[in-house]
């Protein structure tokens, strides 16, 4: 794929890109190449983990004449070099990836054994293994890494010989626990009386990815549950819908699926992330989280909130990631479309791949503030109805983001553990679109001044919601603030089991309390206003609740109203319901009611207001979400309470079933069955099917599942992996997005 076709264009120097040719400024926050800085280098940086092409087979030494290279028999000879691949990926936890090529995390011992044409003489003979990554290395850029058969103090990368078996040795290798992450070519290089020998006929490639494991590398997790759930989990839930009606949907991050690891390698060129900073996760995480989008530099995925995906597919059809990698990785294409979860989904998928323990978290009314700060304005008319036009903050139903586990070294100790980050493309930080990583524990105690990008995150859970009133000379007048709407739940996957965990406790501290207050004052001490009014505490409470509901059915809106005074209070009450797109901006209205109510001294109410199906069926958009807006004016004070409530109607469901042996290299099958119980049809409808080491994503289409009816899919597959497995399924069309189903089954020896 060349560049112009991408949309970009570079010009040349020297038959060089602009991309492979100029360097940067070590700058933490921008990788980005700097075109003015080639006078500064003798040698250009790397961009690329391409492998190098002119690389020569001997290497004089500088105080020996010049002349051809001495005959190679006179010297020791490489005839075999044995990774042994199945001790090391155990030893690793890699064992699990597919593809021809040893990987090994950074900071542990791997080992290899390599045979000679005769017997190693440690005391005559001496040879190095080189390791080398990217088309131009060089020792200053830690591009090369070189260990020795004999003894070498103060060496980032450690060895020694663990056995000597006459022509066989056996090396024990230690990579650096900060070394670059990605791709290397191992060389056995003979040192002799007039020079090195590289041996290039048995050169290997090896991944080198973070370590978990490892005490000394920063993304090091202690526990070994948490490690099986956040590195090594293909498989995992993304939680949608509203904070009062959980929708869990499987996902398959497939990191360990063939061509997923080349494919993360190609994003980081693609993100121009020099080799150098490849060690660093803070410098991976933050550009590649501006790589993932496509706003800024043709990224990975496109995203699409308008609810017409014609010239692509719905973000609400993908059922895991690998698809979209690899479709990325070989077309140089951003892929159409994506949503919050996608962008969430495809981010852990590279993350785990990596070796960067990472978990997906959603957050339930999610405040987006266009201005900053702590304050989300919502507009309403003379009449209590919502001003669209003057509305510009929005709260999203529920918004997925994706948090890393990591010490933060740059930071006070107390600021590792969790940290935010998030590539769904919002706000423009340090010229792309692109936010942390944010602790998550500077977030709770509202210690924005950390880097990076916690003030946002701090706003998104703790925004206070002010409802304005615009009078016909264009005044707007406070009505109503709530501190406690925004942030309700952030939840993510809990270890080991396919239900949610509700952290939010870790992101905020419970509404009225101290601790709350003082966080809330040092955010505002590092530049986070928020509402300092001073309304008065309304003596009337508000409450409105709406049912689980199915698509196409009428139901009600209950509004409870408690009369905290001493006086009988005469209340007006209006209800203004809109569709929604889950990411808060409002759609049409179909709804509007005003009614009196009167509530005694100490005594609660309860109205319900009906809703009928027709009225929200012809203006429903991509997820199918409502809002309800609910102001209650008490006449006698002049006070009044609002409450903003979300629904997500529900669709079918659908189901998975298996059959067979459940045995290894013996054949099985999984029926999907969906029935159509709505009261209308269904037209162009596609189904999905895929599953970590099951089988790749299948694809079927129909053109009418009619009312009452059903569709059955079957699909047999010969399992060639033992354990546990997971296959996934979701089916999608124009008016029925949020449909999907998983099963679990075991797969025996």
């Amino acid at each position: 794929m060349n560049n112009s076709a991408k949309g970009i264009h570079l010009q040349t120097f020297s038959g060089h890109s602009v991309k492979e040719r100029f360097s940067t400024m070590p700058d933490t926050q921008n990788t980005e190449p700097n075109l003015y800085d080639e006078g500064r280098r003798n040698v250009p940086r790397a961009y690329s983990n391409a492998k190098e092409n002119d690389l020569h087979e001997f290497i004089p030494f500088e105080m020996v004449p010049r002349g051809p290279a001495p005959p190679r028999q006179e010297f020791l000879q490489v005839t075999q070099v044995d990774m042994l691949w199945e001790k090391n990926m155990a030893d690793h936890h890699t064992q699990v990836f597919s593809g021809p090529h040893l990987i090994i995390r950074r900071g542990q011992e791997f080992q290899v054994k390599i045979t000679f044409n005769r017997a190693y003489d440690p005391d005559k003979d001496k040879f190095e293994l080189e390791f080398r990554i990217g088309s131009s290395p060089n020792l200053s850029e830690k591009t090369i890494a070189v260990v020795s058969s004999f003894p070498r103090k103060r060496k980032l990368w450690q060895s020694h010989l663990l056995k000597n078996t006459g022509s066989t040795v056996l090396m024990g290798i230690t990579p650096s626990a900060s070394c670059i992450v990605g791709k290397y070519s191992m060389y056995v290089v003979v040192i002799t009386s007039a020079g090195r020998f590289r041996d290039k006929d048995h050169s290997q490639e090896v991944y080198i990815l973070f370590n978990p494991w490892a005490p000394h590398d920063t993304v090091f997790m202690p526990d070994d549950h948490e490690r099986e759930e956040y590195v090594l989990n293909q498989v995992g839930m993304l939680y949608c819908g509203d904070s009062q009606n959980v929708l869990s949907r499987p996902w398959n991050y497939g990191q360990f699926e063939m061509g997923i690891l080349d494919a993360c390698v190609f994003i980081m060129d693609e993100a121009i992330i020099p080799l150098i900073y490849r060690g660093d996760p803070i410098k991976i995480m933050r550009r590649i989280s501006a790589k993932l989008n496509s706003q800024d530099d043709d990224g990975v995925l496109v995203g699409n909130w308008s609810d017409d995906y014609t010239f692509g597919t719905a973000p609400t059809s993908w059922t895991g990631s690998v698809e979209i990698l690899l479709s990325y990785a070989s077309s140089g294409i951003p892929v159409c479309f994506a949503q919050c979860w996608v962008f969430a989904g495809v981010f852990n998928t590279i993350l785990r791949c990596l070796g960067i323990p990472s978990r997906t978290v959603t957050g339930y009314k999610s405040a987006h503030d266009n201005n900053g700060n702590l304050k989300t304005n919502i507009i309403v008319d003379q009449s209590g109805r919502l001003n669209m036009d003057c509305t510009t903050d929005s709260i999203w139903s529920y918004h997925c983001w994706n948090e890393v586990y990591m010490a933060r070294p740059d930071l006070p100790v107390g600021f590792g553990g969790w940290q935010v980050v998030d590539s769904t493309p919002q706000d423009n930080t340090d010229g792309f679109r692109r936010c942390g990583p944010a602790p998550v524990y500077a977030i709770k105690q509202g210690m924005i001044c950390y880097p990076f990008d916690a003030p946002y995150m701090f706003s998104e859970v703790n925004s206070d919601v002010i409802v304005y009133q615009r009078e016909q000379d264009n005044k707007l007048t406070k009505l109503f603030v709530d501190h406690d709407f925004v942030g309700e739940k952030v939840l993510t996957k809990q270890i080991g089991q396919d239900i949610w965990c509700d952290i939010t406790n870790q992101y905020k501290y419970p509404a009225e309390s101290s601790d709350k207050q003082e966080a809330l004052r040092i955010a505002e001490s590092y530049g986070c206003s928020r509402d300092q009014g001073d309304l008065s505490k309304a003596d009337v409470k508000i409450k409105a609740t709406l049912p689980d509901v199915e698509i196409g059915k009428d139901f009600k809106l209950s509004v409870e109203l408690k009369n905290l005074g001493e006086s009988l209070y005469n209340i007006d009450v209006s209800v203004s319901g809109n569709v929604i797109y889950y990411t808060g901006v409002l759609g049409p209205q179909f709804k509007f009611k005003n009614f009196p109510v009167k509530v005694d001294p100490s005594k609660t109410v309860t109205e319900h207001v009906a809703v009928k199906a027709e009225e929200y069926m012809s203006k429903l958009l991509d997820q199918c979400s409502l809002s309800f807006l609910v102001m209650a004016e008490i006449k006698e004070t002049g006070q009044v309470v609002t409450t903003l409530q979300y629904m997500t109607l529900q669709a079918p469901k659908l189901e998975l079933k298996m059959s067979g042996s459940h045995k290894l290299k013996e054949e099985m099958t999984v029926t999907m069955k969906f029935t159509n119980s709505l009261k209308f049809d269904l037209e162009n409808i596609t189904v999905k099917m895929e599953g970590p080491g099951v089988f790749r994503t299948k694809t079927k289409t129909y053109r009418l599942i009619a009312r009452g009816s059903s569709i059955s899919w079957t699909e047999s597959f010969t399992p060639d992996q033992e354990g546990q497995k997971t296959l996934i399924a979701c089916l999608n069309c124009a008016l029925l997005r949020q449909v999907f189903g998983h099963v679990d089954f075991t797969i025996k020896p």
